[in-house]
């Protein structure tokens, strides 16, 4: 009986992810708002029925997509901020972290850009709170650092939503230079371009966090 079981939840297991991999292949050229269930199990090749196995409306299969897009991101957020290392090794790091993310993680990356401020509430709301969860852990990596002796906890907080912040404006540029450019020599011209800004923009950060307190 409980390899039936176990052979059973495997399949259903295997049917939630196919849901969610067709919603997110789906997701490329429209937003979640236009979505149907009905394309979703189109796609997938089993019933509408099916789809309330697994989830209560697009919405709720919207906040899992989220669930998956970042919540394997935290260790990486963490690494990017850790104080191993100078600022620029830092932020070299950064950058390169968040770079190879969107190369591995496209479509992912996309949703969240697109849906961040789009007009399904509850997954806006899972963004959120995995973003403020990001800004949490942030803030614990920056208190570790010497440089964050004497920062109260607010200003602490706020330059870690600013490296969040910042994180998600260069997950989004190396996407739109990857699908803008129509050559491989165009496309690396313009992910080096996004890497120079990203980088600059990091250290304007750096050099506030340096004298926030002067």
């Amino acid at each position: 009986m409980s390899h039936t079981l176990g052979i059973r939840q495997a399949q259903k297991q295997k049917t939630r992810q196919a849901l969610l991999d067709a919603a997110l292949g789906l997701l490329e050229e429209q937003s979640l708002s236009s979505l149907g269930l009905r394309e979703v199990t189109r796609a997938v090749g089993v019933a509408p029925t099916a789809f309330y196995r697994h989830f209560r409306s697009t919405a709720d299969l919207g906040v899992a997509l989220v669930d998956e897009a970042l919540g394997s991101l935290h260790p990486m957020v963490r690494t990017t901020v850790s104080s191993a290392g100078d600022s620029e090794e830092r932020i070299a790091r950064a950058v390169e972290l968040i770079a190879h993310h969107v190369d591995a993680f496209p479509a992912h990356v996309r949703f969240i850009a697109r849906e961040r401020h789009g007009g399904v509430q509850p997954v806006r709301e899972a963004i959120r709170a995995q973003l403020a969860r990001f800004a949490q852990e942030v803030k614990a990596e920056l208190a570790k650092d010497p440089e964050a002796e004497g920062w109260s906890d607010d200003d602490l907080l706020m330059l870690a939503h600013l490296y969040v912040d910042q994180m998600l404006i260069t997950a989004s540029l190396f996407l739109e230079a990857q699908e803008a450019q129509e050559t491989p020599d165009a496309a690396e011209e313009a992910r080096e371009r996004v890497t120079r800004l990203a980088t600059r923009q990091l250290r304007l950060i750096s050099v506030g966090r340096h004298h926030w307190h002067d």
